[in-house]
C-alpha cells in the first residue's frame, strides 16, 4: 500500500473513532487497522529517510548512493 493512500487511510480512521459515534465493538477493529496503518508509515517514513541519508553529491554535482556503514548494511539483511 502507497504511503499516501495509508496515511489518508489512517485519517479517515481517526476522524471516524473521533466522532464518538461507533459502538465499541467498531472502535477497537478500527484502532487495530489504525495501528497497522501507522506502523506501515512509519516503516515507508524511515525507508525514505534512510535512502535519502545515503544520496550524496559527486565532485560533478551529480546524486549517487553511498555505500552503508557496515553495521546498518548488517541490520537490513
Amino acid at each position: 500500500m502507497p504511503f499516501e493512500e495509508a496515511l489518508k487511510r489512517l485519517e479517515v480512521i481517526v476522524s471516524a473513532m473521533e466522532s464518538e459515534e461507533l459502538p465499541l465493538e467498531s472502535l477497537l477493529t478500527r484502532f487495530e487497522e489504525g495501528t497497522q496503518l501507522a506502523k506501515v508509515c512509519q516503516l515507508k517514513l524511515a525507508d525514505a529517510e534512510l535512502k535519502v541519508q545515503k544520496l550524496e553529491k559527486n565532485s560533478a554535482g551529480e546524486a549517487v548512493l553511498k555505500p552503508l556503514p557496515p553495521d546498518l548494511s548488517e541490520e537490513e539483511q
